[in-house]
């Protein structure tokens, strides 16, 4: 049985005519965690999230809150971010948070108490009384960022949160984020901007043709990917690394050369080929990044 707080998507499948955009999908996200949902274009992420909120319907397998299957009244306590923009164009930023508030069941004065808390919190109080489709692109996303947490949920869905944010308001964000995950709520995320997800995310899961194909702590994802080197020789000679025993040659240019060595492989063998060559000016070593695995997995991220 699993503990309370923990949001299960159990062998989850959904096809849209010819497209399989779930194939028995299968995570966690558990209480206090920050959970980075990964993936390419057109791999499932966003039809999974809908699925999570009822927005979709899973065409086989289930989704569980605290073990139990989510209905309605679970779903009233989620906050969801979608991708597109859900807000009413027209209507004033903090009429809009208010009512969204009250539609979760707030009395209206606690619904207005929160609606300011957010609006002071994700810097919009210029904004309050002002239409939501006068807004720049950036602050409508507050706004719905505002949306998805004004009434206090116990579980957090996120499609991109981050998208068309600036600097400061991802650090607000990221800020926030961590304080929902420190007081014991499950968040999970999508975003294309990997290096965020590998410094905030407690771990992460990578999502192909709707299917999870790598998921874990990012120092575990990487754990079985090897090395990457970093060698420095400027008077090698161009293929001087190639061949060289559980490596492979990954880039090179100014006289700098990227190797992956694999798991159990001898680094002292290639700073030995790389002295043969003259003067070594740097021999490091580096663990690859999540953008490095993610490629290594599913492709280019952009």
């Amino acid at each position: 049985m699993p503990a309370a707080g923990v949001l299960e998507i159990d062998s989850v499948s959904k096809r849209y005519g010819d497209v399989l955009a779930c194939d028995r999908l299968s995570f966690q996200v558990r209480g206090g965690e920050l959970f980075g949902f990964v993936g390419g274009n057109g791999a499932g992420k966003t039809t999974t999230m809908r699925i999570m909120l009822g927005v979709v319907a899973a065409d086989a397998g289930e989704v569980r809150w605290a073990g139990a299957p989510v209905g309605p009244g679970a779903r009233r306590r989620f906050g969801y971010l979608p991708e597109e923009r859900g807000l009413y164009p027209r209507m004033k930023v903090l009429d809009q948070l208010v009512y969204l508030a009250e539609l979760h069941g707030f009395a209206v004065n606690e619904a207005h108490r929160n609606a300011e808390t957010w609006i002071a919190r994700l810097g919009l109080r210029e904004y309050r009384a002002t239409e939501v489709q006068k807004l720049s692109l950036g602050n409508q996303q507050r706004v719905q960022l505002a949306a998805a947490l004004v009434h206090d949920p116990d579980v957090l869905v996120l499609d991109e949160p981050f998208s068309g944010l600036d600097p400061i308001a991802v650090d607000v964000l990221a800020a926030v984020l961590r304080e929902r995950a420190a007081a014991g709520v499950p968040v999970v995320f999508s975003s294309h901007q990997l290096d965020l997800v590998e410094r905030l995310c407690d771990r992460v899961g990578i999502i192909r043709s709707g299917r999870m194909v790598a998921c874990g702590t990012v120092d575990e994802l990487c754990a079985g990917t090897g090395t990457t080197l970093v060698v420095h020789a400027p008077d090698a000679p161009s293929g001087w690394a190639t061949g060289l025993p559980g490596t492979d040659v990954l880039d090179t240019g100014n006289g700098r050369t990227r190797l992956r060595l694999a798991a159990g492989a001898d680094d002292q063998v290639v700073l030995a080929a790389a002295l043969a060559t003259g003067p070594v000016h740097e021999f490091s070593r580096h663990r690859p990044s999540l953008t490095e695995l993610f490629r290594d997995v599913v492709g280019d991220p952009s």
